[in-house]
Parts: C-alpha cells; structure tokens; sequence
C-alpha cells in the first residue's frame, strides 16, 4: 500500500526540523486539537471532544517528558505548567467544560507565541 502523501510530508517534516520547531510544532497541535475539542463539544460529539483532548494530553505528555528537568528552575517551572494544563484537560474532559478548554488554549497560546519569539532571537 502506497503512503499517504501527506503523512510522508509530515513525517519528513518532523525528521528534518530543529528541536525548537519541534516544539513550536507541539504546541501548534495541540492548540488544534483543542480548538477541535471545542467544535466538538458545541455541536454535541462527546467523542469527538474526547478524542480530540486525549491527543492534547498527549502532547502535553510528551512535552513533559523531554524536559531536562536538571537544567534548572526554567525547566521545572515548565513542567509543572504543563502538568496543570494536562490535569486541567483531564478535567474538561470528565466535565465536558468549554471554559477549561479555552484556559489551557489560551495558556499554550502564550508559551506557543513566548516560544517563537524565542526561536527569532536565537
């Protein structure tokens, strides 16, 4: 079966970026799949906005767990910021709560926009 053309972009992408777009690139997911988390929950597909939090979480996951956590107050700061949005979308999601979905986008909205001015300077 031949590959999705799409997917071997993507995947191409992901191999050949720098770790700092790598992150961008995180946090750029996991804003969508909020925004479709919401979508969800409005127009009523429970499964949807499920699904669409699990992969958040997911995201967050992963961003916790790359973390050099020896590296300082900066790192451990980050994770405990990403460990409260992650629990934060535990609870949206058992509550199917908008306003908790819009907290944690507008939280990765700040450190996806902090984390690109970042890249310019470096």
């Amino acid at each position: 079966m031949m590959p999705n053309p799409y997917q071997k972009y993507q995947k191409n992408m992901v191999e050949t970026v720098t770790p700092a777009q790598l992150v961008l690139m995180l946090y750029n997911g996991a804003i969508r799949f909020i925004k479709q988390a919401q979508m969800g929950l409005e127009e009523e597909k429970l499964e949807v906005c499920h699904q669409n939090i699990l992969k958040a979480q997911d995201i967050l996951t992963e961003l916790m767990t790359t973390l050099d956590l020896e590296q300082g107050d900066i790192a451990r700061n980050l994770y405990r910021l990403y460990d409260y949005m992650y629990h934060r979308l535990v609870d949206a999601n058992i509550k199917k709560d908008a306003e908790l979905l819009s907290e944690v986008q507008l939280l990765l909205s700040e450190l996806r926009d902090t984390w690109s001015e970042a890249i310019k300077l470096a």
